[in-house]
């Protein structure tokens, strides 16, 4: 392979994660909308799940091939991205209401799953096999949570909603999970093959080129959600998909093969905690981020690659 063909795998790649979520979030929300789930829940669970794919495919598929390097800076430079970005950009758009429930259970949730995963890497310098599993039963946990929230909030929602056919909802979920897997197969192949020849480390990589082509699903499903007024749907997506990509992406990957942490990593880490908290405290002022608000939170990440690249 040479540069050339590896940067066509790359786009080829980044084209099938971005259709692949896209049809697979289509084809599951129209199965939530079916069963009378409101906006908020499906976007901490089928569309996070949905976007979080990519992040998934391209961490396990780096896994099984022992490239772990990419594993964590991929998923703690999506989680970045989805924070400052994704909720940014979809605040120039409307501002993003946050109910209180979110900002006292959701948000500080995700925070807890940052702090145990620097934790894990302070302790043994990499994610084990039973933090994996440990990561991975939280995260039932947070489905079962994430459930019963579904059915307490159907009971007080009767409305019918327009969705898709149900042949159509399989054929989107199922073809987009498909796409979704070779997209991470292929992105993970290019990605690693131009790391290699540029002499550039495999964090930087996965903290840029990676981790924007794998959230660019979080970023497009957001915009457009809130382009159409559905804040919630976009605010969910975005520290949804926070929640996964830790719990469920590092939780595979851990448990598939030990995931070793660099110094940089833990660096990382704890500049997403900061932002975290940055934007919770400003969320939490006027229970919503307005434009200004989104742009500041742009230009943070804005810096944030410029240190990454300097350094």
């Amino acid at each position: 392979m040479n540069i050339f063909t590896a940067a066509l795998l790359l786009i080829l790649g980044f084209v099938l994660l971005i259709k692949g979520a896209d049809f697979f979030v289509d084809g599951a929300s129209s199965v939530a909308k079916k069963l009378r789930v409101p906006s908020i829940i499906i976007g901490f669970t089928i569309v996070a799940m949905g976007t979080s794919l990519p992040e998934c495919a391209v961490s396990v598929t780096a896994s099984l091939a022992n490239n772990n390097a990419l594993a964590i800076s991929n998923v703690v430079g999506s989680n970045i991205f989805n924070l400052m970005v994704v909720c940014g950009c979809a605040s120039l758009f409307a501002p993003l209401a946050i109910s209180k429930s979110t900002l006292k259970k959701e948000f500080p949730f995700s925070v807890l799953c940052a702090l145990l995963l620097l934790l894990f890497g302070y302790t043994g310098a990499s994610l084990s096999r039973m933090e994996g599993i440990v990561f991975l039963v939280i995260f039932a946990a947070y489905i079962l949570w994430m459930i019963y929230s579904a059915l307490k909030s159907r009971q007080e929602n009767e409305e019918e909603i327009e969705s898709l056919p149900t042949w159509k909802c399989i054929l989107f979920i199922v073809g987009g999970a498909i796409a979704i897997k070779y997209g991470g197969d292929f992105v993970v192949d290019g990605a690693s093959f131009i790391a290699t020849k540029m002499g550039l480390s495999q964090n930087l990589i996965g903290l840029t080129i990676v981790a924007l082509g794998t959230s660019l699903p979080e970023l497009v499903t957001s915009v457009v959600a809130a382009r159409k007024d559905e804040v919630d749907m976009a605010l969910g997506n975005a520290i949804g998909s926070n929640i996964f990509n830790i719990l469920l992406v590092l939780g595979v990957a851990g448990a598939i093969s030990p995931v070793a942490f660099i110094m940089e990593n833990m660096i990382d880490i704890i500049l997403l905690m900061i932002m975290c908290i940055i934007v919770w405290i400003m969320a939490w002022t006027k229970q919503s981020i307005n434009k200004k608000e989104g742009l500041f939170m742009i230009l943070i990440y804005v810096v944030y690659l410029v240190y990454i690249c300097m350094r």
